[in-house]
This record gives C-alpha cells, structure tokens and sequence, in this order.
C-alpha cells in the first residue's frame, strides 16, 4: 500500500525551482460569465501512473463525482464543466509541464491541484506564476506554505503542525482528575508525523502533561518491542504516536505482547485505514484508541451524503477513499467562489476566498494570507469495532467518548 505521507520530505526543496522554471504568460482578467453551452474547462494534472497512482486514482474520482454532480444541477456560471485530466506520473517535472501547458497553452478556465505535497509544492508555483487560483485536496507539508503565494489554498481543515489540536482541545475539556498526567511521543521520522507529535508534545506540556518518553525511529523500522519496552517502564497515562501505517500496527502487537496498556492511545495516521488497521491490531484491540482524520463517510457535514451515494452509484458501490473527499471538497471550494464571484476573474476568485469561509464535505473550510487552512481536522476513536468521528460535536458519528481506553483483548 502506497502512504500518500511516506514518501515527499527528500525531494520538496527541488520542486520549488522545478515549480518556478517552466512558466509561462499570465491570463488576462474575464469578463462577468453569461449561461453558455461552452464548455467551462478545468485543468487537472494527477498521478495516475507511479508512486502515488493508488490515492491520485481516487482523486481523480472525487473531482469527478463533484463534476457529475454540479452538470447534473446546470453547471458552473450556467456552463457544463469539462475536466481536461492529464497524467503526471507522479513526476515533479511532469507536473510542471502539465499545469504549464494547461494554462499556457490550452487555456483552460480554471484549475485544481493535484496530489501530495511533493507535486503540489511545484504544480502552485506554476499557477501562481500565471495568476491562476490553485485549490489543492492533498499537500500540506509546512513549507507549502512559507512562499508568499496569494493563489494557493489548501482544502483540507489543518497543516500537519494542527492535525492534532483537535485531541488537545478534547484532552482540555476534561476534568483536572482525567487528564494525563504523563505522556510518551514515539514518532517515525516523516514529515507529516512529526510536526503532529512534536506540536502536540508542546502544547501537553504547556498544559502540564510530564513527558516520560520521547523518540524518533527510521521509517524502515519494523521491530517496535524496544521502544514499547521502554515505554512500559515508563507507565505513561498516554501515548501519543506518530504512525504512518505498518508502524502504528507494529507498536500495538509490542504493547499488547508485554501487555502494557495506556489510559489514552492516540496514533496520527494508521488507524484511518479502516480495515486494515482492525485486521492488522486484531479488531477487539481497536477499542479506544484515538486518531484524527479529514473525512469521515458517515460525518454530519453539508452535502457528505450526496457525495457518498454519488461515488457508490458511480463506481459500482465502491466505499470512497478519503483521497476522493478531499478532492470533491477542494472542488466544492473552487465552486463556491466562483459561483459568488460570478465569474471566472482570477484575482477576484482569490480575494473572495482570502475573506470568506466554505461549507464542504469535510466541514467550513477559510485560511490565512498564506492559504494555509485555519481549522480543526474530526476527531476518531475506534468503538465496537468501528471508526467513528467523537469531534467537533457538528460532525461527530458518536455522542460517547471511550475513555480510559480499556486494556488489550
């Protein structure tokens, strides 16, 4: 299985001048739209092939429940939308290539980002070179955001530093005699995990949580009965875990074979991959154990039912993917602009964007100057067997809380 976080921290610095290099002239500005039967086209480059094909495939299908869907009700601006989807191969230099022969040479009216922070980080630099609005579903690495870009806005509520301030806010509304009061951070060293524990770890000791156990392990790690080990020595009331897959999987096995059990397991990643996570653990040992996530099937957020039932009739009942939520949503984003704005004018997109909030499937998304987003991801936890969302309260699938956590099964 591909982790779209596993792969991107070595070869960010070199998109920024892959991103800067292949760019071509800049649009001018478009008159208010009128309905037509013109096709209102939107560029789109994804990995379809390569790396990162599995999640790029489910992005691909996202944007086209959203396109479907949006036809089906008359259109954007009174026009049907055409998305012109080219393959990026997972290549930084293919994307470059793509968005600029989208902008500059097909001239198509809009575009969406595409995949991972890794292609995303040069695909905006070619867009905001050319002023065009780069809505993007998946690429939240830190320095995505440290440009000085104007066009970028990133569609998902938080950046890897906030993913868990959800779980630090919950942690604080409970009562003095229920919070920890110690902590153990085990992190892979990734740069989607790491900011994660690294800012969590900050604000639980500014909060008073003792930190007993901290560490860093290699992505390649595979034996976690050391590091559990360690931790059970420590007794901490929670562990906070930043875990792409296999290793949130393998942590567990080490904790259960010294039956070692926290009052509180929270892990980043790994248990958002449903099946395979209670099938990797054993499902009985799910139970309680924490995580946060953008999108949730089953979350009380606007239209998130249409989304769901339009993906199944689309692709012959399928469950979707998270990767295809996030995709429909940075498209919901990029409608709701445009439709307010009225037309296709992409300093106007931008600037109606920078000073509004939007309701998505994965809840109200607004940003800061940078299009760094200013939310909350959903809170999980694993109860009977299912992963349910227990926070914010708008979109929670679960009115109960499991906690303690309960000892392995």
């Amino acid at each position: 299985m591909i982790n779209r976080r596993s792969v991107l921290a070595a070869c960010i610095a070199t998109a920024l001048s892959l991103g800067l290099a292949a760019c071509g002239s800049r649009p001018s500005e478009k008159a208010a739209e009128q309905p037509s039967d013109k096709p209102l086209v939107i560029g789109i480059s994804l990995p379809l092939t390569g790396d990162f094909s599995q999640p790029g495939t489910e992005a691909r299908r996202g944007y086209e429940v959203w396109a479907d869907q949006i036809n089906k009700a008359g259109g954007l601006l009174g026009r049907p939308v055409q998305l012109k989807i080219v393959d990026d191969a997972s290549s930084q230099d293919t994307v470059v290539t793509d968005y600029t022969k989208l902008i500059t040479q097909d001239k198509v009216d809009l575009v969406l980002g595409t995949f991972s922070s890794l292609l995303n980080y040069a695909a905006s630099a070619v867009a905001e070179k050319n002023n065009y609005v780069f809505v993007e579903p998946a690429g939240g690495a830190p320095n995505m955001f440290t440009r000085g870009f104007k066009y970028l806005f990133f569609a998902q509520q938080a950046t890897a530093p906030h993913q868990a301030d959800v779980f630090v806010n919950w942690i604080k509304s409970l009562p003095a005699d229920q919070q920890p009061k110690t902590a153990a951070y085990p992190t892979q060293d990734d740069p989607f995990t790491k900011p994660v524990i690294e800012s969590m770890q900050k604000q639980l000791e500014a909060l008073g949580v003792q930190t007993v156990y901290s560490s860093v392990y290699p992505p390649d790690t595979t034996n976690f009965q050391s590091i559990a080990s360690q931790m059970a020595a420590k007794k901490p009331d929670l562990i906070a875990q930043g875990a792409v897959f296999e290793d949130g999987v393998g942590l567990v096995r080490s904790l259960k074979q010294l039956q070692y059990s926290p009052k509180m397991l929270f892990q980043t990643s790994a248990p958002s991959n449903a099946g395979q996570y209670s099938s990797g653990v054993g499902e009985a040992s799910t139970e309680g154990i924490f995580y946060t996530v953008s999108w949730h099937p089953d979350a009380k957020t606007p239209r998130n039912t249409d989304f769901v039932s339009g993906y199944k009739a689309m692709f012959q009942n399928a469950d979707p993917a998270e990767d295809a939520a996030d995709a429909y949503a940075a498209a919901e984003v990029l409608q709701e602009a445009v439709t307010k704005v009225g037309s296709i004018d992409q300093p106007k997109i931008r600037d109606w964007l920078h000073a509004n909030s939007v309701q998505t499937i994965l809840g109200p998304l607004s940003w800061e100057a940078t299009g760094e987003p200013k939310g909350e991801f959903l809170l999980g936890q694993w109860q009977s067997g299912k992963a349910q969302i227990v926070a914010p309260a708008a979109a929670a699938t679960s009115d109960t809380v499991v906690n303690p956590k309960p000892g392995w099964k």
